[in-house]
C-alpha cells in the first residue's frame, strides 16, 4: 500500500470500529508503527508528545485489534477498523469524542428508541404504540400476524406501493414486539452473526 507520509514522517490513522462503525480515536502513525500493526494485528501508534511507538492497550490492556486499514484518496490518511477490547479513550470512555459505541441502525435505531419510551410511558401516553403496550403481549402478537399475511397477499399482487407499505407496518409491529419481550435490532443481528459462523 502507498502512503503518503508528512514532512514529520507521519499520516493519520482514523480508528473505526469494525462492526458499529463508529469512530473511536484518531492517532498518527509513521512507517514503523503501520509495519508493526500489520505484524503485530494490535494497533500501534507514534506518539507525537513521547516521541515513540506505542501499541493502544499496552497499559491498560485495551488494545485495538487490527481488521483492515484503508487508504484514502491521496494516500495521506488511513482508515482502519478494529475490534476494540474495552473502552478506548484514556479517560474511560467508548471512544474520545464520549460517545457509546453501539450499533447504530440509523432510522431504526430512532424508532426502537421512540418505541421504548412509549413503552416506559404508556401509563400517560396517548399514542397507537402506547396503547398497544396497555394490551399486552397477545395484542401485540398478534397484530404482527396481521400485518405478516398482509404483506404476504400484497406480495402475489402488482402493486408494489402498497407491499411496500404493508411490508412497513409489519416491520413497526415487529419492532414493537421485540421491545415487548424485550429485545431490539442488536439481538436479532447477534442471532445472524452466531449462524453465519
Amino acid at each position: 500500500m502507498k502512503i503518503t507520509y508528512d514532512e514529520k514522517g507521519l499520516v493519520p490513522a482514523i480508528i473505526q470500529d469494525a462492526k458499529t462503525k463508529t469512530v473511536l480515536m484518531l492517532g498518527y502513525m509513521n512507517e514503523e508503527a503501520y509495519l508493526k500493526t500489520n505484524e503485530t494485528k494490535k494497533v500501534t501508534f507514534y506518539s507525537r508528545s513521547k516521541q515513540r511507538l506505542w501499541t493502544k492497550g499496552e497499559e491498560s490492556g485495551n488494545f485495538l485489534n487490527l481488521v483492515s486499514i484503508k487508504n484514502d484518496c491521496d494516500s495521506d490518511s488511513l482508515l482502519i477498523a478494529v475490534n476494540p477490547q474495552g473502552p478506548t479513550c484514556h479517560k474511560g470512555t467508548d471512544n474520545c469524542w464520549g460517545d457509546t459505541n453501539t450499533q447504530d441502525f440509523g432510522f431504526f435505531s430512532d424508532l426502537e428508541t421512540t418505541i421504548a419510551d412509549r413503552q416506559a410511558n404508556q401509563e400517560n401516553e396517548k399514542s397507537y404504540v402506547a396503547d398497544l403496550f396497555r394490551k399486552g403481549i397477545n395484542k401485540i402478537a398478534q397484530k404482527v400476524g396481521e400485518e405478516a399475511v398482509e404483506v404476504v397477499i400484497e406480495a402475489k399482487d402488482e402493486n408494489d406501493d402498497l407491499f411496500l407499505n404493508e411490508s412497513a407496518d409489519l416491520l413497526f409491529h415487529y419492532l414493537i414486539l421485540l421491545k415487548a419481550k424485550g429485545f431490539g435490532l442488536q439481538d436479532i443481528e447477534q442471532v445472524l452473526i452466531n449462524r453465519k459462523k
